[in-house]
């Protein structure tokens, strides 16, 4: 047994170690040689249990060992990985493989496990995935196999005189499927105590060790400097970026423009802005008020209607919050919030974002107020027309395309319509980026994607003198009817033109073909049950503090005083149908009370005789036996013998359970009534095993003797009684 303990002990030490590392590498954050050589190491460790051959590293080896990596470490952290946590996952993997071969004292076992659950912290640090509930549950059901055979392993070890071997068959057999029982059960007991506590007591900050998360490569495609054809590498990627729920939004009818950052500056390959951020002090709400972005002198936009919508990101490593055009106010949990003037909106907090909350105002455009607009660009629009050195042919193409429009707005619908009908979409990029992309979209290629688009248009427009602009961001998403909200992936991000209209300020144009933008790969509804998991997963428990504990207590509350009122209702309902009906029954009572009378009468009756009906029956039973003994002789001599017994009970002569007929007639004391009582014995005895019908019908005439001397024996008591 003691040798079965330790081997199981091996195999499940083993066992957690893998399931802890399988938890850190399928966040993907380790890196390839990490996962190579670790992964080789455990299935070497794995080769030695199965063979039972094992090999150890000498101790001076492992002191030798982990002095050189503390040099490794250094570089590591300088050098290679250039963060404290890549390099602290490293060392705490080196130390797990050299303990893994180096298992020779009780605290090599005790620092294993420790290294087991420090890979799974990394990994909750890691993730943000409900991938990471499974990995969990898993190292869970095998450190409690671990530690229980840890607690035997030191139980065998400490005792001086072992017990014997249980006489049963394969003894070792049963242990492990008692551990193998008891095991889950304890699992899933510590995950319910671990919920409990959770959402009793919610975490004060977003999320613990936040600014160790990976930064996504969508964050570089939302910066104040973006190389051309970055969107387009974005859009190759279906990773989800954010999910959005837009209030009172139920069938998924809205197809926005979820905006980023307005870029101004372009040198032909990149484009960039300057400005200067200015930082926003929050409303008594705690919300941030953001300006319309529109002329001050006046506005032509007609303000249809306002939408609120929630906002839950995924990890991207941006600090642009994206929100739908013509935002008006943004709240969330942020001290720091800056606007530049372009209007992108950024959270100068530490944290990453991970939700917020928005109001926006959807306007709808008046283009004959904008045809009445100036033809000529504003003072301070400069940074708006400046031009790279350009091929000759843009310029001409931009003429050419609005020759027959008589204004800046009407420019601008041309150049939006040429583009979207005559170009194609693509997302197969270049191998290396043109010496003129622009050209080479317009004239060569002649198809792209909405980078290409967006740039074209803004280009063509400045050679026209309208003032324009790039805006980065995402459209639309897809609407998940389980969840209720638009689920936005890296293939929605999205690049468009704002052009500026005196009186009116930027508005926004879209030259990229429409047919793009609707392109899906189509998702099956086991896939929209993932991403509603991984929602709930990022909004429940990533995401859970104080205020999603309010939320709970408010819906909590709620649905309790629903059903206290609803069950207040239904016993106020109940107390008014038993008071109709009491009314209708004293109604009927009242005009024919002899009829209910007789009724209850006879329901009375009924009720006592059906109560009664096994005793009845009985009775009537034994009556007919003792009128009639000959009919059922052994019957009636029983329930003769019965009487007698009886009545010999109340003279004093109770008869035992183990005494029998003739040992009870010994027992009697009186030799009279012992006489009777032996006649009456003998009578009943051949009656009843030698069916005697005689003797059973002289069972009567017996019992009356014997019933003759109990009533001579009372008058003998009363009159002994009445004389003292």
């Amino acid at each position: 047994m003691a040798k079965a303990i330790e081997r199981y002990f091996n195999v499940a030490l083993y066992l957690l170690v893998l399931s802890g590392f399988g938890a850190l590498a399928s966040t993907r954050g380790l890196d390839l040689p990490a996962v190579v050589l670790v992964g080789l190491a455990l299935a070497l460790r794995g080769c030695q249990l199965l063979t039972r051959r094992e090999f150890a590293i000498p101790e001076r080896w492992t002191n030798i060992l982990t002095l050189i990596y503390v040099f490794i470490y250094l570089a590591d952290y300088f050098f290679v990985s250039r963060g404290f946590l890549g390099a602290t996952v490293h060392l705490a993997l080196f130390a797990m493989v050299v303990r893994l071969f180096s298992l020779q004292r009780t605290r090599d076992h005790y620092m294993l496990a420790a290294l087991s659950f420090l890979m799974v912290l990394a990994a909750a640090v890691l993730t943000v995935g409900s991938v990471f509930l499974l990995s969990f549950a898993g190292f869970l059901l095998v450190a409690v196999i671990t530690f229980v055979l840890m607690e035997m392993r030191h139980s065998v070890a400490a005792e001086q005189t072992h017990a014997q071997d249980p006489r049963v068959a394969s003894p070792t057999r049963h242990m492990a499927y008692a551990l193998l029982a008891i095991a889950p059960a304890l699992m899933l007991m510590i995950l319910a105590g671990s919920f409990l506590i959770f959402f009793l007591l919610p975490r004060v900050s977003s999320r613990y060790l936040s600014a160790y998360t990976p930064t996504s490569d969508v964050s570089t495609g939302f910066t104040d400097r973006v190389q051309l054809g970055r969107i387009g590498q974005i859009q190759q990627s279906s990773a989800v970026v954010m999910h959005i729920e837009i209030q009172n939004d139920l069938q998924g009818a809205y197809d926005l423009k979820w905006r980023g950052i307005a870029l101004s500056a372009f040198d032909g390959r990149v484009w960039s802005n300057s400005y200067e951020q200015t930082q926003m002090r929050p409303a008594g709400d705690g919300s941030y008020r953001l300006a319309p972005l529109v002329d001050p002198r006046g506005a032509s936009v007609v303000a249809s209607r306002s939408i609120r919508y929630r906002v839950l990101m995924e990890p991207l490593g941006t600090n642009v919050f994206f929100l739908a055009e013509r935002p008006q106010s943004l709240a969330g949990n942020f001290r720091q919030v800056s606007m530049d003037a372009g209007g992108a909106v950024y959270d100068l907090d530490a944290d990453p974002i991970n939700r917020y909350e928005a109001e926006s105002q959807l306007a709808e455009i008046d283009s004959d107020e904008l045809r009445l607009a100036a033809n000529t660009a504003p003072e301070g629009m400069d940074q708006y027309l400046k031009l790279p050195p350009l091929d000759s042919r843009i310029p001409k193409l931009a003429e050419e395309i609005t020759a027959q429009a008589s204004s800046n707005y009407d420019k601008a619908v041309a150049l939006e319509q040429y583009l979207s009908t005559r170009f194609g979409y693509t997302l197969e990029l270049a191998r290396s980026l043109p010496q003129d992309p622009l050209a080479n979209f317009l004239f060569e290629r002649k198809q792209g994607h909405c980078e290409y688009f967006a740039s074209s248009m803004a280009v063509m427009l400045r050679s026209l003198r309208i003032p324009s602009r790039i805006v980065t961001g995402f459209r639309g998403g897809e609407y998940n009817d389980l969840t209720g909200q638009y689920v936005v992936r890296a293939s929605d991000a999205h690049s468009w033109v704002e052009a500026y209209f005196p009186g009116s300020g930027w508005i926004s144009f879209d030259p990229t073909p429409a047919g793009s933008l609707l392109t899906r790969t189509g998702w099956s509804r086991m896939q929209l049950y993932v991403d509603a998991a991984a929602s709930f997963w990022r909004e429940w428990i990533i995401n859970y503090d104080v205020s999603h504990q309010r939320t709970l207590g408010k819906d909590a509350a709620t649905s309790s005083r629903q059903f206290f009122d609803e069950a207040r209702r239904w016993i106020e309902r109940q107390h008014r149908a038993m008071l109709r009906s009491a009314r209708r029954a004293h109604q009927h009572f009242a005009n024919f009370p002899v009829r209910w009378l007789g009724g209850l009468i006879a329901f009375t009756a009924v009720a006592i005789t059906l109560l009664n009906l096994r005793r009845l029956i009985s009775g009537l039973r034994a009556h007919s036996l003792r009128a009639h003994p000959e009919r059922a002789p052994r019957e009636s001599a029983a329930l003769w013998y019965d009487r007698m017994v009886g009545r010999m009970a109340r003279l004093g002569w109770r008869k035992s359970p183990s005494q029998t007929p003739l040992d009870f007639v010994a027992a009697i004391q009186e030799a009279a009534l012992q006489k009777k009582v032996a006649r009456f014995t003998r009578a009943y005895e051949s009656a009843r095993f030698d069916k005697s019908v005689d003797d059973a019908q002289s069972l009567p005439e017996l019992f009356k003797d014997i019933a003759t001397a109990e009533d001579a024996n009372s008058r003998k008591t009363t009159g002994r009684t009445a004389a003292s």
